[in-house]
């Protein structure tokens, strides 16, 4: 097979964000099986960075053992693409010609896409991830062919827009993270001409969390829930801050609530001494801090995978996820790993159950530790999509 090349927005080893961390872990685990590959993206430094602005310098360099080629970006009109990202978020109602703005403000690399183009005989696949960026977009347009998909897609605004619905239906694969994914992907869209394929993404399975380095080392000594990631709305962190401080009114006792992952969030003042915000720690110690906790609560809503739940299974403790999230509820259920909720009451009821069946809790963490080693370990991942982008090889020289 000839060389493969990934296609991302931005590309880093510091990089934080589920599809940038999936994408590296893929990459390197590929590479180190001697795979011939290449990242290509632009020269934007991150997610969080100027879209218009670029970091890095163009072309081609080597990056911890990873070819990455990059490729600067266009201005784009900021102010515009947010007026209509607003209508997105807040469900209101979007024109075609919002679309077509959303798309062309993103950020973009025209000479990425001609690249795309005109090289597209020296690669076997071009491989996006994640769906809604104008580098999805605009490189599955200039090869539709050798486009395979990770969209890495949930339930948003954004998967109705028509041109994902036009330009998805023409891809030469698609994969997904979950069964819930893919479920709604064929909802939305035409697929009925696209191989597809759940395979998920690579967990590290040889983590062995030690909770008593972790309590040693921030000084705790009180069971406690643990909740990471990002600390934004998004992530629906508030319900969970609101119902954990209802529950230590109701409970009372000297569980705490330990915050892990970037972001800044205004406490409720009653809280400030039950919820510990610890920010950004190393990979290590989010391991041992699961370990160390009873439980690892996911409240978000909109997830196409979900890396922490598996690193929590990893650590051998069980999760709380939200009942209204398809992706990280079938989890749950699938291992046998944990509960779920969809209320306060259910989250108190669950919290209790938890808390008062050690030994069920513990059978739940290592339930959990086996499905991912099944299913997600690095070696079981890397397989699974080189069969996959081998058929998609197949397939197309078939058709030609």
């Amino acid at each position: 097979m000839k060389k493969i090349a990934f296609v991302i927005p931005w590309y880093g080893e510091e990089i934080t964000g589920g599809a940038e961390a999936a994408l590296r872990g893929l990459v390197h685990h590929m590479a180190d099986r001697d795979v011939e590959l290449e990242v290509l993206t632009t020269c934007v430094k991150d997610f969080n960075s100027d879209w218009s602005q670029n970091f890095h310098k163009k072309g081609l360099t080597v990056e911890n053992g990873i070819a990455v080629r990059r490729f600067p970006v266009r201005k784009r009109d900021t102010d515009l693409f947010n007026e209509i990202n607003y209508k997105f978020i807040y469900g209101q109602t979007i024109t075609e010609a919002d679309e077509e703005n959303f798309l062309r403000e993103m950020v973009n690399s025209p000479e990425l896409y001609d690249y795309i183009r005109e090289m597209q005989d020296e690669y076997a696949a071009y491989v996006y991830i994640p769906y809604m960026f104008g580098t999805t977009y605009y490189g599955i347009l200039a090869c539709p062919k050798k486009a395979v998909v990770i969209p890495c897609l949930h339930e948003e605004g954004y998967a109705y827009m028509k041109h994902f619905r036009e330009a998805f239906s023409k891809v030469r694969g698609m994969l997904y993270l979950s069964e819930p994914e893919r479920e709604l992907a064929n909802r939305l869209y035409d697929l009925s001409k696209v191989k597809q394929m759940t395979i998920g993404t690579g967990v590290d399975v040889n983590y062995q969390g030690n909770a008593e380095a972790f309590r040693k080392k921030y000084h705790i000594d009180t069971p406690f829930i643990v909740y990471a990631g990002r600390k934004d709305e998004g992530k629906n962190i508030y319900t969970l801050i609101r119902y954990f401080t209802e529950y230590k009114k109701r409970k009372g006792g000297d569980l705490k609530l330990l915050l892990l992952g970037g972001g800044r969030l205004d406490l409720p003042k009653e809280s400030k001494d039950d919820i510990l915000d610890l920010g950004f720690v190393s990979k290590e110690d989010k391991f041992d801090a699961c370990a160390a906790s009873e439980f690892l609560c996911q409240p978000s809503l909109h997830e196409s995978f979900s890396i922490v739940i598996m690193e929590s299974w990893i650590a051998g403790r069980p999760v709380l996820v939200h009942n209204g999230c398809a992706v990280t509820r079938n989890f749950a259920v699938q291992a046998a790993g944990g509960l779920y909720f969809q209320d306060y009451y259910e989250f108190e009821g669950c919290v209790d159950y938890l808390l008062e069946n050690k030994v069920i809790a513990e059978k739940m963490g290592q339930n959990g530790r086996k499905y991912v080693n099944d299913h997600f370990e690095w070696g079981v991942i890397v397989q699974k999509t080189l069969d996959f982008l081998e058929e998609c090889t197949q397939d197309r020289e078939q058709t030609l």
